[in-house]
């Protein structure tokens, strides 16, 4: 008896001195005083988490975490911050945010004024014959508008001045066109006689003069000639230069919450750099991979697929990207009926039909995602048209096929989209940001029943995931997340309200719904007991603080594999 509650005293004490009592095992990481939201129904709220090996191990009260924190435990007090599941990025462009944050940005610029003087700073310090590289201006964002211009573009000719000798692109934010100068069309071989590719426009004004931008499959004719420029530089500087622009991407990333990404359109190449990289344990965060190919490609690299869980969950890659039309910004996305402000003109049809009928083929024989970018109504009914083709042949089968962006529908396609199981890949932050100029673009009526279509998704049983498109849109969720909750503009007004999500909804579009969405919610998207400890913590409850202060609200740590990638806690 003696013995007995000697050793109960004994265990007692080492509690009391912190060293773990829960199956004789101390966690890595805690998180505890936290107002801690789980998207967990099983429990929806905690004081407290614990993670051991990356994973997490236990969920719950303050008191009860205690008997997993022993001598060597790195514990956090979150003083009553808000604690809720790492952001997922849900589609965005890794590869391209790395690009966009190297190269020149030209996001935030208020005239082309600016992105001429941009432009002119690169050249004055480029080789001969270098590059100049940008991405982000959008012509309908400038406050001050070019004097001189056709459907909203300037001419090259301010462009052409300031970089005679050095070939400038820079793409569109929607990354559906480029604007480039004369050295660049001249190396492309672009003349007013060039006559358009199919799915692309290489834009004139009515006397055929060029005016710089190309449109869609156009871009392909000045992208070849920049991908042989790149091609002769050796492998390991390229791979230098991509992995720099990833890492560059990763911590703009994991500053902002984010813990995993969905890229929506790798190569081959990029992703065996990708597995090389999970592998060496130099992935930073989480990645899902859609990879973005030919028909040929496809079919001579299928044994790349499935990738699963490489590098200890940092990679998976069993997904296969198409873009079937273009954006609504750059009257690219494909209509059933004309644009209201371009007479006559649908948009582009931007991939062959009969290749995304053989790629779907091929996915479904292989088990693979199939994630097709439609934006236009027309582009959403085809492209339901042809998963329906194959989703028929086995309607149990968990496929998941995926909608990317799902901007402009049909109303009769909502209800298609639940028939076949269909998943809503759509971004909140696309509806603010091109609110300005969606009525002009579709016509009252057609964006009022067809346009940002969130609500009438999720009521017809869809699942809807979330994300910002990044490099189209800046990757930080809290303005996402504010677009989500409220369709408010700069000016104050709402963009047809009615569609807007509840703060409970968009949290469960960035976390649980996107897990869903890439195969991965027994891992990810819950703080839940097994699944990786991945947290992020901020300074405003964004259940029950005002509107008002969800644009306020920071990002105070990240948590990934239980291992603190970001802080600003003091």
């Amino acid at each position: 008896m003696f013995h007995r509650h000697f050793r109960i005293a004994l265990l007692a004490l080492l509690c009391w001195a912190g060293i773990s009592c829960q199956n004789g095992q101390q966690a890595d990481f805690v998180i505890k005083n936290a107002t801690m939201y789980t998207v967990d129904e099983a429990l929806p709220n905690a004081e407290a988490v614990a993670v051991k090996d990356g994973r997490i191990v236990f969920v719950g009260s303050n008191a009860d975490v205690a008997a997993w924190v022993g001598a060597k435990t790195e514990v956090v007090d979150a003083k009553g911050n808000f604690v809720m599941p790492g952001f997922i990025e849900g589609h965005g462009h890794i590869h391209n945010l790395g690009d966009f944050l190297r190269d020149i940005n030209v996001m935030q610029v208020k005239s082309f004024d600016e992105i001429v003087a941009k432009v002119g700073e690169a050249a004055a310090k480029a080789r001969p014959g270098e590059w100049i590289i940008g991405r982000g201006w959008h012509q309908e964002k400038w406050e001050t508008k070019p004097a001189e211009q056709f459907l909203g573009y300037p001419y090259h000719d301010a462009l052409s001045k300031v970089s005679p000798n050095n070939p400038v692109i820079l793409t569109h934010a929607s990354g559906h066109s480029v604007f480039i100068n004369a050295k660049a069309m001249e190396l492309a071989g672009i003349t007013s006689a060039t006559p358009n590719p199919v799915g692309g426009d290489i834009v004139k004004d009515p006397s055929g003069r060029l005016v710089g931008v190309l449109e869609e499959t156009a871009m392909g004719l000045v992208r070849q000639v920049l991908a042989e420029y790149i091609a002769r530089q050796p492998e390991q500087e390229r791979k230098d230069r991509w992995f720099q622009g990833i890492q560059l991407a990763e911590a703009d990333c994991i500053r902002k919450g984010i813990t995993s990404f969905v890229d929506a359109g790798s190569s081959f190449e990029q992703v065996k750099w990708m597995k090389e990289k999970a592998e060496q344990g130099q992935l930073a965060m989480r990645h899902y991979v859609m990879v973005r190919e030919t028909l040929h490609q496809l079919q001579a690299n299928v044994a790349v697929f499935p990738l699963l869980n490489a590098g200890n969950g940092h990679l998976t890659c069993n997904a296969i990207k198409v873009s079937l039309d273009g954006a609504l910004g750059s009257y690219g996305a494909w209509l059933l009926a004309p644009y209201s402000d371009r007479p006559g003109f649908v948009g582009q049809n931007t991939f062959n039909m009969d290749s995304l009928r053989s790629i779907a083929a091929l996915a479904w024989q292989r088990n693979i995602q199939l994630c097709v970018h439609a934006i236009g109504d027309k582009a959403n009914r085809e492209t339901v048209n042809i998963f329906a083709e194959q989703i028929a042949k086995d309607t149990a089968k968990d496929h998941r096929w995926r909608i990317e962006h799902a901007q402009h529908v049909h109303p009769d396609e909502i209800g298609r989209f639940k028939l076949w199981n269909i998943i809503a890949s759509m971004q909140g932050i696309h509806c603010t940001s091109d609110a300005p100029f969606v009525v002009k673009r579709l016509g009252e009526e057609r964006a009022r029943t067809g346009a940002y279509m969130w609500r009438a998704f999720m009521a017809a049983g869809v699942l809807v995931n979330n994300g910002t498109d990044v490099p189209v849109e800046d990757a930080d969720p809290i303005p996402n997340f504010f677009a989500s909750v409220t369709r408010q503009l700069k000016d104050g007004t709402t963009f047809f309200p009615l569609q807007k999500m509840t703060r409970e909804e968009a949290v469960y579009s960035y976390t649980m719904a996107n897990a869903k969405a890439q195969f991965e919610e027994k891992d990810k998207g819950s703080i839940s007991v097994g699944k990786y400890g991945d947290f992020v913590m901020l300074s405003k409850n964004l259940l029950t603080c005002s509107d008002a202060d969800i644009l306020k609200t920071e990002v105070l740590m990240t948590v990934i594999g239980g291992q603190v990638k970001h802080s600003k806690l003091k």
